[in-house]
């Protein structure tokens, strides 16, 4: 298809360009967690940052596996809690790398991170992957991740033809929210049951707003929002995040970690995201989403 085409050459070439660093390292996967049964499940670092963009509190460290890259904090063996997790889908021809400091910021903030290595992943086979992998991982005492993976707390998300594998992994029942950025059009939202950020650029011309509106309007049947990021293109969310970092992390933070602040971003009459129009051209909630309460912090 012409979208996919298009998208393959500049992402292809974006990976190769970028460097392989993970900058925090890779931790090892020998030493064992505590089983402290006052250990927190989804509960967000304290204090919880008000600017959902700015670095979170914790270092991080990647693992590069066959199928899945994993970005996650760093001493999550020590960790006192057990850290919700996001599954994340590449656009046509790219790879985690491509979205590197995306993933870290969110590992950073207290997530793992399962990345799909596949550069063709709107089947979301390689993302289901990631959770099985990391249900093995949680329950293996020889692994950092021992009891450390809060699997009652899922998100999916991805760009591109990625945000089409995260409607898809949607359907999963252990999945809890999903967020799609400038997602493709090969799926289908009606299987989705769980609440649904839809992101686009105001300026994409490979996957054009309207077509983002339309899952949009299909998700009638779920607390679904749309997000239209102010001048943003294809490929603004590649590399360097920029405006996508604050509200991704902040969607994930309210749906994965109860975080109450980052929950009154998108529900309640005086939405975050409703009132910035410096970030957004375009914010759209359906009835459902209109429903669900303001939570004050």
């Amino acid at each position: 298809m012409l979208w996919r085409r298009n998208l393959l050459v500049p992402l292809a070439a974006l990976a190769l360009a970028l460097t392989a660093s993970a900058g925090a390292g890779t931790a090892s996967a020998s030493a064992s967690a505590s089983t402290d049964p006052a250990m927190v499940a989804a509960a967000p670092p304290t204090p919880a940052p008000s600017d959902f963009g700015a670095p979170g509190p914790y270092a991080t460290a990647v693992e590069v596996g066959a199928i899945t890259t994993l970005y996650y904090p760093r001493d999550i063996a020590d960790s006192d809690r057990r850290h919700p997790v996001i599954v994340w889908g590449n656009g046509t021809g790219g790879f985690p790398l491509v979205y590197r400091k995306l993933l870290l910021h969110w590992a950073g903030q207290g997530f793992i991170v399962a990345a799909a290595n596949t550069p063709q992943s709107n089947l979301g086979i390689s993302m289901r992957a990631g959770i099985d992998m990391l249900t093995r991982r949680n329950a293996d005492p020889g692994s950092v991740f021992f009891d450390h993976v809060d699997l009652e707390n899922i998100g999916a998300s991805g760009h591109s033809q990625g945000g089409a594998a995260a409607i898809v992994v949607g359907s999963d029942p252990r999945v809890d929210a999903v967020l799609p950025i400038q997602p493709g059009p090969l799926a289908n939202i009606n299987t989705v049951r769980v609440p649904t950020l839809l992101l686009a650029g105001q300026k994409d011309s490979i996957v054009f707003p309207a077509l983002v509106k339309a899952f949009y309007n299909a998700a009638d049947h779920i607390p679904a929002l749309y997000g239209e990021v102010r001048g943003a293109n294809h490929f603004t969310v590649v590399g360097d995040p920029g405006p996508f970092a604050a509200p991704t992390t902040a969607w994930f933070r309210a749906h994965l970690m109860g975080d109450r602040t980052a929950h009154a971003q998108f529900f309640g009459p005086g939405c975050g995201i409703c009132t910035d129009t410096a970030t957004w051209s375009d914010v759209r909630r359906n009835s459902l989403a209109l429903s669900v309460p303001a939570t004050t912090p």
